[in-house]
């Protein structure tokens, strides 16, 4: 089953279940702080393992104890199911 793009209402019910995710030009956006920069590394070693299984890769950034994380699906142009998803499983780490 293809990714579809998710309607903007859709999106934000789902990503009011989601503690400090929100919609930034048109990707879910989160800032994840950490106590150093070990720590935040780790945590993107735990995202990316997940990612990979699911093929579906985030957008980030790091500097030291910060990771932010944009999650949007290229081939259909926003977000889809897969961000969601993602978003939820990043949230269980």
């Amino acid at each position: 089953m293809a990714a579809e793009k998710l309607s903007t209402d859709r999106i934000l019910s789902a990503i009011s279940a989601l503690e400090g995710w929100k919609l930034a030009d048109g990707k879910l956006h989160k800032t994840f702080q950490f106590d150093d920069f070990v720590e935040a590394f780790g945590f993107m070693t735990q995202v990316a393992i997940v990612a990979e299984k699911m093929n579906h890769h985030p957008e980030w950034f790091n500097v030291y104890n910060k990771v932010t994380i944009d999650l949007t699906t290229h081939d259909v142009g926003g977000i889809s199911q897969l961000d969601l998803d993602l978003a939820n499983k990043i949230e269980a780490l």
